[in-house]
């Protein structure tokens, strides 16, 4: 029996694996990569499908030109109990399926890395994959599949923010009431839990969270703002054209599948190739129109969203940046301020963040100020906006960061204790 188990947080954005000695119960090792898929484009249609992960996805993607599939947010295609299934070229992938990929890929690092094939690990899951729990069950069933697919034959599934508390808990020197806030690409998820470093090898843990919670809002709804705000106007949103007498606005449908990722994944049908067509008619040819054309048959998403993530990062930093895009004919340059972004863009989500705090820890009988710590990770916890307001609520000296890639993955390893026996 090996020694070794892993701690996998599949993210939206990026995911990780951390390897763990149990003899020892000391991290070895921890492997993370972008949630990215690329599938170039065959070059004759009996070609059987390849696919690269992750940085080299990016690589591979933009030396073909963006010829092929490019997948971004795949997490949040889980819970999503209409879509069975999308053809890539030749072959068709579930939901499982693509996840698998990017499982194995990080399998296969670890496995190389300790030259043994581990069997056994312990996945993250967030506190919400979904508001509603069927879908919610669905996805944790999908991401099971997945698991199975890419060679685990011993599962066990941690919340991530219990595995960042798990993380957290091993820098303290004293007992603490400590909020984890686990801010990603998908969801805003919290756990609110007694840590002691008196507790580091307790198996029973359960006696010491007082609350666990989560909001299906994270940092790709922030981008899909930004897109829709600064972005979908220079793509034709708010053109019209003639319906005999009466003036018709070009359909809203087309600006909302362009600011979801898990939506523009699959936003290539023959239907939707016809559709632009004809709008692109009876817009007369507007060279806004032709963007959105542009966008779809060149593959431009994710270079697009790209430009987004950069503005949004250099946002927590800056008090104005621009949001800039110039590629295949596209040419535009917003200018975002922090202001704008704050209230106007994001505002929305950053209060209803906020809101379910809020009630989150109301529902838990516990008051700001009993908090001792409030431990941030994940890669929204970098927004300016969310934590300004965990400032506003705790105090500056509450709020601490943490690893924002690597500590849930850390804290699922560390997890093993209480799924696995010795």
């Amino acid at each position: 029996m090996s020694k070794y188990i892993y701690g996998i947080d599949f993210g939206t954005t990026n995911s990780a694996i951390s390897i763990i000695d149990t003899t020892t119960n000391e991290i070895l090792k921890t492997f993370n990569e972008s949630s990215l898929i690329f599938f170039p484009q065959p070059l004759q249609r009996s070609t059987s499908t390849t696919y690269f992960v992750g940085k080299e996805a990016i690589e591979r993607y933009v030396a073909s030109n963006m010829k092929g599939r490019f997948m971004k947010s795949i997490k949040r295609v889980l819970p999503r109990s209409g879509f069975t299934e999308t053809r890539i070229f030749t072959k068709k992938y579930k939901a499982e399926d693509l996840v698998c990929i990017i499982l194995k890929y990080l399998k296969e690092k670890a496995d190389d890395f300790i030259n043994e094939d581990i069997k056994k690990a312990v996945f993250g899951r967030p506190v919400v994959f979904d508001e509603d729990p069927v879908k919610d069950q669905l996805a944790q069933d999908r991401l099971l599949k997945a698991s199975k697919l890419a060679g685990f034959e011993e599962v066990a599934f941690q919340m991530e923010p219990i595995a960042a508390a798990f993380t957290y808990e091993r820098a303290i020197s004293k007992k603490e009431m400590v909020l984890v806030a686990d801010l990603g690409g998908g969801t805003s998820d919290f756990t609110l839990m007694k840590l002691s470093p008196s507790k580091l090898k307790s198996v029973h843990r359960k006696e010491d969270i007082i609350g666990q919670g989560g909001i299906y809002i994270g940092g790709d709804n922030f981008d899909s703002s930004i897109m829709w705000d600064k972005g979908t106007y220079h793509f034709g949103r708010g053109l019209t054209y003639k319906d005999f007498d009466n003036t018709v606005e070009v359909p809203k449908s087309f600006y909302l599948n362009i600011t979801s990722w898990e939506k523009m994944n699959f936003f290539d049908s023959l239907r939707l190739q016809s559709a632009l067509d004809k709008f692109d008619y009876l817009t007369g040819r507007n060279p806004r129109f032709k963007n959105l054309i542009s966008l779809v048959r060149n593959n431009l998403g994710y270079s697009v969203f790209q430009s987004i993530e950069k503005a949004k990062i250099e946002l927590s930093e800056k008090e104005k940046v621009n949001f800039e895009y110039a590629q295949s004919g596209i040419e535009f340059n917003e200018a975002i301020s922090i202001e704008e972004f704050s209230k106007e863009i994001i505002g929305e989500d950053v209060q209803k963040i906020r809101a379910y705090l809020l009630d989150f820890l109301d529902k838990s009988n516990t008051k700001p100020a009993a908090i001792d710590t409030v431990f941030m990770t994940g890669g929204t916890s970098m927004v300016k906006p969310i934590k300004k307001f965990m400032v506003d609520l705790f105090g500056e000296n509450a709020v601490k960061s943490g690893d924002n890639f690597n500590s849930v993955a850390n804290g699922l390893a560390y997890s093993h204790v209480l799924f696995f026996k010795p």
